[in-house]
């Protein structure tokens, strides 16, 4: 590969600066240990030791990558400034105890400037200029130009500091200050405690600027300051408390340049956002949990004195009451202070039932596959919906490998939901779980909204070709049997006027053939008007049509198979409830479902007793305690989807007679018919015909169901369930 010129004298400058740092921090780390005990400063391990390990080689990479970020220069200088302190400090104590005070003095000046200017560039100006290179706006010099005089001024204090007393000096003897200014030996401690404060200030300041830009920007760039902002936050409170020396604070702080590394170069950030909200989260819970259980506590004991059982009690109660409320408003303030709207479980909810309500289910599933794929911060989102129109939606790119989250609606599979691989503002794993399950019922809604709209499409598609083909039908019948029929007929009698006068036995002739022509056609209308609606239904009733169905079909003593000899067939027909007065549609469709299954018990059942059963409930005449009874009468291992739905209903009435209430109510109900027999029941590999195909068509037409099973005692059940309305 051709290297960058422009980025060639920078790299190595910058490689060249951490390996110094770490050759200088080993060296005051192997003169330490070599020092006498009385020698050994305080404390044992440098606190710049973590500063000089990993800033100057974080520096490096990001120089290599980007040259003119000055973040990252400001790491490669801090850290050898801050070798620079590990090693001087070292090397000043070895020189004072080998009586070398000159050289222990100038080493003092040096570790002195590099301890001061490591502060200033790693603790303010890398802060400030956090993530990319740039101050927050023109107003935070002012917290620049605080921090460069304050940094001098230490240096200059430090500089002249007086003596101090032998007999309150740690170590053997005194490091003499050539510079010192004796006059400043009374107000020395307060000079120095000024600056130190206003140290402080820029330090809160620069970690202030952070939050700021954390506040204020886009989700991508909010995730990219979230991990330096979390690493400064708990290095500002370990020096603020004042352990800044000690060992954690050490270790803490060489943790700092790996967060400010994923932040600058964009990584995934390895789930920050879940680090800072469960932070966030269980600390709050422990102390409102806490202050609400020891309130409590307190307050019980005061005035239920001598029950400290009563006590611990209330003050447990409490606190759990308090808990799984206070931990979603918690997680919903965290949720919307790292993500924005774009990210919150519950505006995302909000904003998925505003494009449900403005668009039908069709042009809703777009909106909602947008809406899922920005609140997860992924490359693409899409769903398939089984049976659905459309069949698939896609928002982005789901990839070749998308993750499969199942879409359920009250049990029933509707789909799936697709998502694919993670944006660049990717959000972490835990906040796409919660994302997940807000909006995974939203979208099962959508999705089963979309496959009942379908299933109604398909439906009117039926519903007008079947009319169509009915006309086609009639059309056909009328014109070429009927019309060509007539046609001739009216022939018939223009011959037969004619032949009146000149041969009247050829007329009669032509006139007995008339009559026998009309007859057929009386028997063509009668076969139109019966394939329009069987004519029984309206002589005998919907029973009787059944009964004498049943007796056509299969007539006692007939076979029950064609190869067998003759078996009689015990037919009963029996009607529950008030049938009479059945929408007309209603009563075709039983009569059609209940002369398919006669026909195929005489066709292939073998059966000698055939029950058919017409049961209405929740009709008018149903009123009283019985007439749920008789809604469960007859469930068996026939009952299909539609009668499990009808049980939930019938179960969620009030009482007995609630059923029967609600039919007298609006006249409807369900009218259930079930056709069973004792024959050989269902073959092992059953294949749909075109009988039990509309069977299930007929019933479905009018918002019903129909259901052919096997029973484990034999013999097959068909039963079919319809809604009735007024």
């Amino acid at each position: 590969m051709e290297e960058n010129p422009p980025a060639f004298p920078a790299r190595t400058m910058a490689y060249a600066m951490a390996a110094v740092a770490l050759g200088l921090t080993l060296l005051g780390v192997v003169v330490q240990l070599r020092l006498p005990a009385e020698w050994q400063p305080h404390p044992a391990i440098p606190p710049d030791a973590g500063i000089a390990l990993t800033f100057p080689a974080t520096g490096a990479f990001l120089v290599s990558r980007r040259p003119r970020l000055i973040m990252a220069w400001l790491m490669c200088a801090g850290g050898l400034l801050g070798s620079v302190n590990v090693a001087f400090t070292a090397f000043s104590f070895y020189w004072a105890s080998q009586g070398e005070m000159g050289a222990a003095i100038a080493a003092r000046a040096v570790y002195l400037v590099g301890w001061a200017v490591a502060g200033l560039m790693l603790a303010v100006l890398l802060p400030l200029y956090s993530p990319d290179g740039r101050l927050p706006s023109r107003g935070w010099r002012a917290v620049v130009v605080v921090g460069v005089l304050t940094t001098v001024f230490l240096i200059v204090m430090g500089l002249v500091r007086p003596d101090p007393d032998p007999a309150d000096y740690p170590w053997p003897e005194v490091i003499h200050n050539p510079l010192e200014i004796r006059a400043l030996a009374p107000y020395y401690q307060s000079l120095w405690l000024a600056p130190q404060v206003l140290v402080q200030v820029c330090v809160v300041a620069a970690l202030a600027s952070l939050a700021l830009r954390l506040r204020r920007a886009d989700p991508a760039t909010r995730r990219q300051i979230a991990w330096p902002l979390l690493f400064f936050a708990v290095y500002v409170l370990l020096y603020l408390l004042g352990a800044s020396a000690s060992v954690a604070a050490t270790l803490w702080t060489a943790l700092i340049p790996p967060s400010i590394l994923f932040a600058v170069l964009r990584y995934r950030l390895y789930g920050i956002d879940t680090l800072i909200s469960r932070t966030f989260v269980s600390v709050g819970l422990l102390v409102v949990v806490g202050a609400v259980y020891f309130g409590v506590g307190a307050a019980s004991s005061l005035f239920v004195s001598g029950y400290h059982q009563v006590a611990g009690l209330a003050a447990a109660l409490f606190a759990g009451a308090f808990f799984q409320p206070l931990r979603r408003a918690l997680q919903g303030v965290v949720d919307r202070a790292l993500y924005g709207p774009v990210g919150d479980p519950a505006l995302l909810a909000e904003r998925l039932t505003q494009e449900v309500r403005r668009a039908d289910p069709a042009d809703a599933l777009a909106s909602v596959v947008t809406v899922v794929r920005d609140g997860l911060a992924v490359e693409g989102v899409a769903v398939e919906i089984a049976d659905g129109s459309p069949r698939y939606v896609e928002s982005g790119h789901v990839g070749p490998e998308p993750r499969e989250v199942p879409l359920v609606w009250h049990g029933e599979p509707v789909g799936r939901l697709l998502v694919g691989p993670p944006g660049a503002r990717r959000f972490a794993a835990a906040h796409d779980e919660r994302v997940l399950a807000t909006l995974l019922p939203y979208v099962a809604d959508v999705a089963h909204a979309v496959r009942m709209a379908a299933d109604l499409q398909r439906s009117r598609e039926r519903i007008l070709a079947a009319r169509e083909e009915e006309r086609r039908r009639l059309r056909r019948d009328l014109h070429d049997g009927l019309g060509q029929t007539l046609g001739a007929m009216a022939m018939t009698i223009n011959i037969a006027r004619m032949s009146l006068t000149r041969s009247p036995s050829a007329a009669d002739g032509l006139l007995r053939d008339l009559r026998v022509g009309m007859d057929a056609v009386a028997g063509d209308i009668r076969e139109l008007v019966y394939g329009l609606r069987p004519p029984a239904l309206d002589d005998l009733g919907l029973a009787g049509a059944v009964r004498a169905l049943a007796a056509e079909t299969l007539p006692a003593g007939g076979s029950g198979h064609e190869e067998d000899a003759p078996a009689p067939v015990d037919v009963t027909v029996r009607a529950e409830g008030d049938i009479a007065g059945l929408p007309a549609a209603v009563e075709v469709a039983v009569y059609r479902i209940v002369q398919e299954a006669l026909n195929n018990v005489r066709r292939h059942a073998r059966a000698t007793r055939v029950q058919v059963e017409i049961t209405r409930t929740g009709a008018v005449a149903e009123t009283g305690p019985g007439a749920e009874a008789k809604a469960g009468a007859g469930t068996g291992t026939g009952a299909g989807p539609g009668a499990a739905a009808a049980e939930v209903e019938a179960e969620a009435g009030a009482g007995p007679g609630a059923e029967a209430e609600a039919g007298a109510e609006d006249g409807g109900g369900e009218l259930r018919v079930r056709i069973t027999d004792d024959g050989i029941g269902l073959p092992a590999h059953l294949r749909a015909g075109v009988g039990m195909s509309s069977m299930r068509e007929r019933a479905a037409e009018l918002g019903g169901s129909c259901t052919v099973t096997a029973p484990d005692i034999g013999g097959t059940v068909v039963e079919a369930r319809f809604p009735l309305t007024s």
